[in-house]
């Protein structure tokens, strides 16, 4: 976005929005909005988006919303293979949060007024301290919050009872059989949870805004908290390596956990996001139940993994065009709106941030979607907020091939494995 043009569009923003405060689908001037955009959905979604167009279009008839439908991430794809100017690059899509600083630096996306937006749609008690504030990049909202999301666990109660496996409590890690639990860790997606879990920080940001990693540490100098889990973790690799699992291989891994989280095999419970709640329940024999990722505990601190989630944002050409912003905007909160949320949850699987849990567990879906809403909120509350800046993308493969290297190499103490670790974060720094 243009830096001028920007603060100029916010300040009338501002005024309009303050104008139509409640909700109100009307031009702040008293004139329907006539404005054209279009908007990014993907397929299973366009059901909920059409009636969520309806509902803008009541007291802004000649307005007209057009909707590009393809997969979120096929459309940022395309903004990236291209730019902000391309047709097929909607005004108004779907972003992941790790995205926002690449986008931003890109000049991809439009400042929203989000305050008044988070005022109109409601629900926010602290906006900047949620998915809000991390949209919020330079001193300006780049996207407005849609779902939260995170890892949970999913367990098959039916191996869990034929391994004496009690998932009433907490299930530790180093205290059940080595294929009783399955979490590919060399995957970092999966590898934070254990990382936080030891309060380890791969890649952080000091209140000077330097980056620092505690893997660069010496083992010695790791606290025992850390030590312990690492511990933990090269113990866990060392029982599969002797045993010839496949868990260290980033290919064959996942039909590996497959195979043994169905019934009648040796695992009791994975970590996954929610996403994969259809998926699991299959493999599990159609019976899963679904608990909070720090149910399972490793060294008896419980797995945490982020607060991760997606949100809406304008494309930055709309700055131009402040009826176009005024629409878009308009849209967002109807998308979000509250009165809502469970069919945007049918609709997507997304879980609103300002919305209580209270209302999922108290609507018509199924039981084990209430579980799985109950489950991610619980762990998203308990987890740390997830690293946005653009040098964490450096660290998936920094870890994976570090661990992955464990089987290679054949390291024979803790000492040895997390020198592997160290030395590729060791190489990581020197890139900063």
């Amino acid at each position: 976005m243009k830096k001028g043009l920007s603060l100029l569009l916010i300040a009338i923003l501002a005024l309009s929005l303050a104008a139509c405060s409640g909700g109100s689908n009307d031009d702040p001037k008293g004139e329907a909005l006539t404005a054209e955009i279009t908007v990014q959905v993907e397929e299973d979604w366009l059901a909920y988006y059409e009636a969520a167009k309806a509902r803008v279009l009541e007291n802004n008839p000649d307005a007209k919303i057009e909707f590009i439908v393809t997969g979120s991430f096929d459309h940022l794809n395309v903004l990236d293979d291209t730019d902000v100017t391309n047709e097929d690059v909607a005004d108004v899509f779907a972003i992941p949060a790790d995205r926002i600083y690449t986008l931003s630096q890109n000049e991809a996306l439009a400042a929203l007024d989000a305050k008044a937006m988070a005022s109109n749609v409601g629900g926010f008690s602290n906006y900047d301290a949620g998915l809000g504030g991390n949209f919020k990049v330079n001193g300006e909202y780049l996207a407005f919050p849609m779902n939260i999301e995170t890892l949970i666990t999913f367990a098959n109660p039916a191996n869990a009872e034929d391994l004496d496996v009690d998932l009433s409590g907490s299930v530790e890690l180093t205290e059940v059989d080595f294929e009783t639990i399955l979490i590919p860790v060399f995957d970092a997606w999966f590898g934070v949870a254990v990382a936080n879990a030891g309060g380890i920080e791969l890649l952080g940001k000091d209140a000077q805004g330097n980056l620092f990693s505690d893997m660069t540490k010496d083992f010695a100098d790791l606290n025992q908290q850390q030590q312990d889990v690492l511990t933990a973790l090269y113990d866990y690799w060392k029982t599969h390596h002797q045993a010839g699992t496949d868990l260290w291989d980033e290919d064959a891994a996942w039909g590996y956990m497959d195979t043994q989280f169905a019934p009648g095999g040796n695992t009791a419970l994975r970590i996954e996001g929610p996403w994969s709640t259809g998926n699991l329940t299959n493999h599990a024999g159609g019976n899963v139940e679904i608990l909070p990722i720090g149910q399972v505990t490793i060294a008896g601190h419980p797995l945490t993994h982020w607060q991760g989630g997606w949100g809406l944002a304008v494309n930055s050409r709309v700055e131009l065009d402040e009826e176009k912003m005024l629409l878009s905007q308009l849209m967002i909160e109807e998308i979000m709106n509250t009165d809502y949320a469970v069919d945007l949850f049918k609709a997507t699987g997304k879980i609103m941030e300002n919305v209580p849990t209270s209302v999922y567990l108290n609507s018509d879906l199924s039981a084990t979607d209430k579980a799985v809403i109950e489950a991610v909120i619980e762990s998203y509350e308990e987890a740390p907020a997830r690293p946005l800046f653009t040098e964490w993308g450096q660290v998936w493969d920094t870890w994976k091939n570090s661990l992955l290297s464990w089987s290679s190499v054949n390291p024979q103490s803790v000492e040895e494995a997390y020198e592997q670790m160290k030395a590729s974060f060791d190489a990581l720094m020197a890139n900063f």
